[in-house]
């Protein structure tokens, strides 16, 4: 059995007497599985955010459960500011980190840019957004030319 690049046989499967034939895996495993801390496992358990049961002294959580909880987890990309998503690349609005990789420079960069007013960005909540059609006139005019006062940042 494959979950999300994970085989079946490289975790530690049991069966829970109440619920025959389910698998689950411990915390380690689930941690492993998620790509995440055993901590972000204990806090997505004790927010009610992942579901888990405890046999005597050990917690085990169904692969169901876990799958549930990957698909609902939080995550950049959807987040949301005034119920828009706050990054909505199929609408132009990009993160700074996601317009750093575009251009390939560093992250700081983006935010000096936007700093001394190079770049032009908005902010939503704690988010700075950028429109395409900004990250196209910061590359033309800055980026292509190498700007000798801007590249000694």
């Amino acid at each position: 059995m494959s979950f999300d690049g994970f085989r079946a046989d490289e975790c530690e499967v049991t069966v829970i007497d109440d619920a025959p034939k389910k698998k689950v895996v411990s915390i380690t495993e689930a941690a492993k599985i998620n790509n995440v801390t055993r901590q972000a496992i204990y806090v997505a358990i004790k927010q009610n955010k992942l579901r888990a049961y405890k046999d005597t002294t050990r917690w085990t959580i169904r692969l169901d459960d876990l799958e549930q909880y990957r698909k609902q987890k939080y995550s950049r990309e959807k987040s949301t500011f005034k119920g828009e998503l706050l990054f909505d690349n199929a609408g132009g609005y990009y993160s700074v980190n996601q317009v750093a990789k575009m251009l390939g420079v560093p992250a700081q960069k983006v935010y000096y840019a936007t700093r001394i007013g190079l770049l032009k960005a908005t902010r939503k909540g704690a988010a700075w957004v950028i429109h395409v059609s900004q990250i196209k006139e910061y590359k033309e005019n800055y980026l292509s030319r190498g700007h000798s006062n801007f590249e000694a940042m």
